[in-house]
């Protein structure tokens, strides 16, 4: 029978989890099991520099953290040796990097993830890792604002160009 105290410490670990898990726009759970030290350092390197969080816990504290934020389904892909990487301001970031080094790293799967409240698969997180920046769906969005008005202003400019090319050249031969 496990002491009070350690039954505590695991009780502040679930809540500390489940507090991140709620707080974060997104999530992405991977299957990290025999993946090199200095592969595990790259990763956690370009996660930080994300400011993507990434935990390595006992799969029945993180189910317990999942039920606590909403996630309850989230607990049919907690077997095996499981991570958890959750981020609070980029809902792009977790998928991506995590993508990448499942593409790099044989042994280093995606099981499932979460955006917005919603549960993803393993087809949703890669959907949503391969989603561009907000910062490139905006530039396209305005790309596509401005060609249509440029396109508009050279339909304009052709018939301003018409209409006085039309009057000019009716000029011309009378002043001669």
């Amino acid at each position: 029978m496990p002491s009070n105290k350690i039954l505590e410490e695991k009780k502040q670990i679930v809540e500390t989890l489940a507090a991140k898990i709620k707080s974060a726009q997104a999530g992405v759970l991977v299957k990290y099991e025999g993946i090199k030290v200095s592969e595990d350092t790259e990763l956690r390197t370009a996660l930080r520099k994300a400011g993507v969080e990434y935990a390595v816990m006992k799969n029945t504290l993180t189910g317990r953290a999942c039920e606590i934020a909403g996630y309850a389904d989230m607990k049919q892909y907690l077997s095996g040796m499981t991570a958890i990487a959750t981020c609070e301001t980029d809902p792009l970031a977790p998928a991506k990097i995590m993508k990448e080094y499942a593409d790099k790293i044989n042994c280093f799967e995606i099981k499932a993830g979460f955006v917005d409240g919603q549960m993803l698969d393993l087809a949703g997180v890669e959907a949503l890792a391969a989603t561009p920046s907000k910062e490139v769906l905006v530039a396209k969005m305005m790309g596509s604002l401005m060609s249509s008005l440029y396109g508009f202003a050279y339909v304009l400019q052709a018939k301003i160009d018409k209409e006085n090319g039309g009057e000019e050249s009716a000029e011309a031969p009378a002043e001669a």
